[in-house]
């Protein structure tokens, strides 16, 4: 028997509906370590981030500060390539790079000329010197911060490793740009040489722009696993740098394909048509770019939000019972003289769902069971969290004694009329109380 058109499509939407409960939030109770399942993980929890982080605004305030460094970003470029004598190279390679942007650049330039003469004569030397490297450095440090609120760290580099590090990133760069230019030069000329150049200029052409390609993939992993101060796995640096790196080129290409409409803005902005375009490219550059981080956080971390609904709706009693074996794991390492460990390496050593142990530590800690400890050169700690130890001699630790730990942590007794207006409910309350604590067991907790 033929089904109805009603019974088709209720049948069609049922199952499309299913599919998306699974998609949102069934995925995360699939403990399937396969393929599928982690990808859709990762692009569950990837638009989750991105609906909940504000992305639009901070790439907003990061294209703010890189308009105001894009100048002294220049002119320490230029300033380093013309030292080498390959200021004209790194000219090049700019535009090259960005051929989108060849009006904005031209007239940076100039700009980047001017203020090398103004920084170069005269007594302000010293003052212009220290401008443009405060200027640099606090845009890498405000890239780091938006990088970190990404990764949730919660602990910055320290301002002598920040000179350090964004100081050998400025140096590098001009000389990464001008080796891959001069390599592709090198290449293109020593292979057109020896091979047929009719057979192979198609070819070349198309080998050296997925070189581009490849630049643009490994810059963009690169940014991922050096900028955040947390420990991030190559693997999902270079996928989140690929996805990036070809939304990046894609919208290169797309702006370069509509400067046709160009003299549209002309006619309203006259010669500073190219600044509404500037700032829209770049907009949308460090929107890839942090969504770019987002999917990386999400790959390496879709193993911290699994169980997440049923961590959400634990009840008391187990989440009670959860906290008794963390802390039981904690007091027997201590026993034992092994290494503090802190929550995230907790759940990856214990299977622990990461939510879960966060929070038990965190419980514990506020029940006085347990105190944060700096790290020491011997104890890397990870992901800007502290490891913990007891607060206490162990001997302290009785099931009594954590049980009501947990039960009279947080505020009690603050209404102030209820003594008075409810004496007989006062009376039974301290009836029940006394009972629950004589009847808790002495057992030493370590002895679980």
């Amino acid at each position: 028997m033929k089904k109805s058109f009603a019974e088709r499509y209720k049948a069609i939407y049922d199952k499309m509906l299913a599919r998306w409960q699974y998609a949102s939030e069934g995925v995360w109770a699939d403990h399937r370590d396969t393929l599928k399942v982690n990808v859709l993980k990762t692009i569950n929890l990837t638009v989750r981030t991105f609906m909940s982080s504000d992305l639009q605004n901070k790439a907003g305030a990061l294209t703010y500060q890189t308009l105001l460094a894009l100048v002294p970003i220049l002119a320490l470029l230029f300033a380093i390539g013309r030292g080498f004598g390959f200021g004209n190279m790194l000219q090049d390679e700019l535009l090259r790079y960005f051929p989108s942007q060849h009006k904005a650049l031209e007239m940076a330039f100039k700009f980047v000329d001017s203020t090398l003469a103004q920084a170069s004569e005269g007594i302000f030397v010293g003052v212009g010197i220290v401008f443009l490297l405060w200027t640099i450095i606090s845009l890498l440090s405000n890239v780091e911060e938006m990088f970190n609120q990404v990764w949730n760290v919660k602990v910055d580099r320290s301002m002598t490793r920040k000179l350090v590090d964004y100081l050998a990133i400025c140096i590098i760069l001009p000389v990464l740009m001008i080796c891959s230019g001069g390599i592709q030069i090198f290449m293109s000329s020593a292979i057109q040489r020896f091979l047929p150049y009719d057979f192979l200029s198609p070819v070349l052409s198309l080998l050296f722009d997925f070189m581009s390609v490849v630049f643009a993939w490994l810059f963009f992993a690169g940014a991922y696993m050096l900028i955040p101060n947390a420990k991030v796995k190559f693997s999902n640096a270079i996928i989140a740098g690929v996805l990036a790196g070809t939304a990046f080129q894609l919208l290169q290409w797309v702006f370069l394909s509509g400067q046709m409409y160009v003299s549209k803005y002309n006619a309203i902005y006259g010669s500073f048509s190219f600044l509404p375009l500037l700032l829209i490219w770049m907009q949308f550059s460090w929107l890839i770019c942090l969504a770019g981080a987002l999917v990386c956080h999400a790959a390496q971390n879709i193993s911290m939000y699994s169980y997440s609904r049923h961590v959400r709706d634990i009840s008391p009693a187990y989440a009670r019972e959860v906290c008794v074996a963390v802390l039981s794991v904690i007091l027997k390492r201590f026993r034992d003289e092994q290494r503090p460990i802190n929550s995230s390496q907790l759940s990856e050593l214990y299977k622990i769902p990461w939510r879960l142990s966060v929070e038990s530590v965190d419980r514990l800690i506020r029940c006085g069971l347990l105190i944060r400890v700096m790290p020491t050169p011997e104890m890397k700690e990870t992901d800007g969290q502290a490891a913990v130890q007891p607060a206490m001699s162990l001997e302290h630790y009785t099931l009594a004694e954590v049980i009501s730990r947990f039960e009279t942590t947080g505020e009690d007794d603050f209404v102030d009329s209820f003594p008075s207006a409810f004496p007989k409910v006062v009376a039974e309350m301290e009836r029940v109380r006394a009972a629950v604590q004589s009847a808790a067991s002495s057992t030493l907790v370590q002895d679980l």
